[in-house]
């Protein structure tokens, strides 16, 4: 059974979100918080395995929520999905940098963010090529973008750069086998290996990286 934690400070989507996950044999809400300050105190009561987040919400916002989760060891299983009403929202690529696993738009098809939850209870990253292009075109465009390279970048291969640099562009394990001209298996284990070597969470915190430390060219 896969636990979700809701949080938006607005009652009718909470209530769709619950009625939605709840529809579902596999997946069960475990809470509701109608802030961020009572999503980190229900995510720590109760453990949730995917925690649906809100970017505004009063008093602690969604993306101070997400670190705080994050930065938990005791919810080092835990992945945050940030809730937006806009893709090129202002907070979305802060809420990937302090650890959240992917965002969804308000107006997802419900299939798609039953779909999302599992694929991300499951360990991976819910940021698709073509929405992980536009977050980074939005994060290049912003004023004195100065490089801040990962203080373990070193302990990657060539090859390993190369990879995750190809991950920031949003390519999938298939895509950069294509262009790597290597097996999937082969790229999955390349990626594999660079999250383990830059303690990433998800792929997502690895599109962040790439970013951060001037492996893409913007």
């Amino acid at each position: 059974m896969i636990k979700v934690l809701l949080a938006d400070d607005q009652d009718l989507i909470r209530i769709g979100l619950r009625a939605l996950v709840e529809s579902e044999g596999d997946l069960t809400v475990v809470g509701e918080a109608a802030d961020g300050l009572r999503a980190v105190e229900l995510a720590r009561a109760e453990r949730p395995d995917v925690v649906l987040m809100d970017v505004r919400m009063p008093g602690v916002d969604g993306i101070e929520a997400t670190r705080r989760i994050v930065a938990d060891p005791a919810l080092a299983g835990t992945r945050v999905v940030v809730l937006t009403t806009f893709e090129l929202d202002e907070y979305v690529f802060d809420a990937l940098r302090h650890g959240a696993s992917g965002f969804l738009t308000k107006d997802t098809p419900p299939a798609e963010l039953l779909r999302a939850i599992r694929v991300v209870a499951e360990g991976e990253a819910l940021l698709s090529p073509s929405v992980t292009r536009r977050v980074v075109r939005e994060y290049a465009a912003r004023p004195a973008r100065v490089p801040r390279p990962h203080p373990r970048l070193d302990t990657l291969t060539e090859r390993e750069r190369e990879v995750v640099s190809l991950v920031g562009e949003g390519l999938s394990n298939a895509e950069i086998a294509d262009r790597l001209v290597v097996s999937p298996a082969t790229a999955r284990t390349h990626v594999s290996r660079a999250m383990v070597k830059l303690a990433a969470r998800d792929r997502a915190q690895l599109v962040v990286f790439a970013y951060q430390s001037g492996l893409v060219d913007t």
